[in-house]
């Protein structure tokens, strides 16, 4: 095939996770993400570390405890050539909270606007019910669409005829499956893109993803399996590019129900849930080996875990360690619980969304096992497990969860807090986890517009949910990338594949 000069060619990206629709307020999986962000914008942008940048703003500031003012860039234009300005803005608040059959609604980052004014064309102040600290990162969330398309639907966004951004690519063609073409958008305000055409192939074979690499059918793969990255780091026609992640691989263990699923004694009797008592949910983490899986499972490519986030974010607590491996501790704790003998337990996980997801998963079982525990994994495709998990048919399952605002909020408030759905908080609790007094300390975390005084806030919030064990942190993984030679890639710790952060690498 006749190679096309770097600065026109079509790029090709082995994509490993399918993408569900075109409509940027459907559903926020991160393979839909990624691609929108190419077509579309949001009022601010972030880099490879979460770290805030201007995007359809230029620059934003707190006027008052309850108002932000957002400055507009204005030289932006629609893709059908219309301005954009403050008038696009509140049209979006309206069609994220009525997108019908979203599997997670988008309001978690407007349900605290209670007010939009706009000053001018290119000035937007948004009102909020009390101090809001985190807006600007949660704008961030939030592309927009043309306030004309407010009523469009899911299906005129995957047809192509509302897929009509800021961005600097245009939509060209999606095949559910199999893949998603853009072409670049000349008429573009900001830096020109050097790919004039980019096609994402759906691979999520990882094997047939490598292959595709290694034969130059794609310039660039991400989901690198762990085992191949030494392999591919000695082959002279590629690069690995990698960064530590955000995503907290975790298990979930039901403190609320008094009977439980997949929880018996060993001759298959039904009994009180053991789940409910701290010692109990501590021996489970004392017996996994984290190190041992983060170095045989992961091929070193994860980072043990203690927390909701790595070192370097927003809240990390440096006193906060993994729990070592100690199954004889483990056995103690059992005893003192009263289950001398141990008891039977299903684990339940998916085995096709994380990394190595299946070999964690019986990981843990061969530690639990150790520790005295009869265990049975039922390892399935996510998207049996996740429905599964959502109907609470596991007392314990393997998850993950990350921040969209490099802070922990999101984790905070999702995965740990009591669920109360007026304000959107424990929307995926699966552990059934609350305590009033994390609650009144994340509350007031989320009202400290200053960050210096927000980040201990966040730290003994996660201190009082380590301390009860809300859910046991595993690792967080690496995320990992590979490119053909003469392409280089920005890793990005949100897991995001764009071909915005693929360049042609320096001669």
């Amino acid at each position: 095939m006749l190679a096309l000069p770097l600065a026109a060619q079509e790029v090709r990206i082995g994509y490993g996770a399918a993408v569900t629709s075109v409509d940027p307020h459907f559903h926020a999986l991160t393979s839909n993400v990624a691609i929108h962000q190419h077509i579309y914008q949001a009022l601010v942008g972030q880099d490879e570390k979460l770290g805030l940048k201007p995007e359809l703003a230029t620059a934003w500031r707190a006027i008052d405890q309850t108002t932000w003012e957002f400055t507009l860039r204005r030289t932006a234009r629609w893709h059908d050539g219309t301005p954009f300005t403050a008038a696009d803005f509140e049209p979006n608040i309206h069609r994220v909270a009525n997108v019908p059959n979203s599997p997670g609604r988008f309001t978690i980052y407007t349900r605290r606007i209670n007010r939009v004014e706009i000053v001018d064309p290119h000035t937007l102040r948004l009102h909020t019910d009390g101090p809001h600290p985190l807006l600007p990162n949660q704008m961030a969330g939030l592309m927009l669409v043309r306030g004309s398309d407010r009523d469009s639907s899911t299906a005129d966004f995957n047809n192509g005829r509302a897929a009509i951004g800021t961005g600097p690519y245009r939509f060209r063609s999606w095949t559910p499956g199999s893949r998603f073409e853009l072409t670049r958008n000349d008429e573009y305000d900001g830096a020109k893109e050097p790919w004039e055409r980019v096609n994402f192939l759906l691979i999520t074979n990882t094997a047939s993803r490598v292959a595709a690499l290694r034969a130059g059918d794609v310039h660039l793969i991400d989901q690198v399996p762990t085992d191949e990255v030494a392999g591919l780091s000695r082959d002279a026609n590629l690069a690995v590019f990698s960064i530590p992640g955000v995503r907290n691989i975790y298990l979930y263990v039901d403190h609320a129900r008094e009977r439980t699923p997949g929880v018996t004694d060993l001759a298959g009797n039904a009994i009180d849930n053991p789940l409910r008592d701290v010692r109990v949910r501590r021996a489970l983490s004392l017996a996994i080996n984290r190190d041992g899986i983060v170095r045989a499972v992961m091929n070193g490519q994860a980072v043990a875990s203690g927390q909701l986030l790595p070192a370097g974010v927003m809240g990390h607590d440096p006193s906060l360690r993994p729990d070592p491996f100690d199954p004889e501790r483990a056995r103690r704790l059992l005893a003192e619980a009263g289950y001398p003998q141990g008891f039977q337990i299903v684990l339940g996980g998916p085995n096709d969304r994380y990394i190595n997801d299946d070999r964690v998963l019986q990981a843990i079982a061969q530690g639990w096992t150790r520790a005295g525990l009869r265990v049975r994994v039922e390892a399935q495709p996510s998207a049996t497990f996740f429905g599964r998990a959502a109907r609470a048919e596991f007392s314990v399952g393997l998850l993950g969860w990350g921040t969209g605002t490099g802070e922990p909020d999101s984790p905070l408030q999702s995965l740990i807090a009591t669920a109360e759905p007026s304000r959107g908080w424990g929307a995926v609790n699966r552990s059934g986890y609350s305590s009033p007094r994390l609650d009144q300390v994340l509350a007031q975390a989320l009202q400290t517009l200053d960050p210096a005084q927000r980040e201990p806030l966040y730290q003994q919030a996660t201190r009082i949910a380590m301390e009860d064990l809300a859910i046991i942190p595993l690792h967080h993984q690496v995320n990992i990338w590979a490119a053909r030679r003469g392409y280089t890639y920005n890793a990005r710790n949100d897991e995001r594949t764009m071909a915005t952060e693929l360049r042609p690498a320096a001669r």
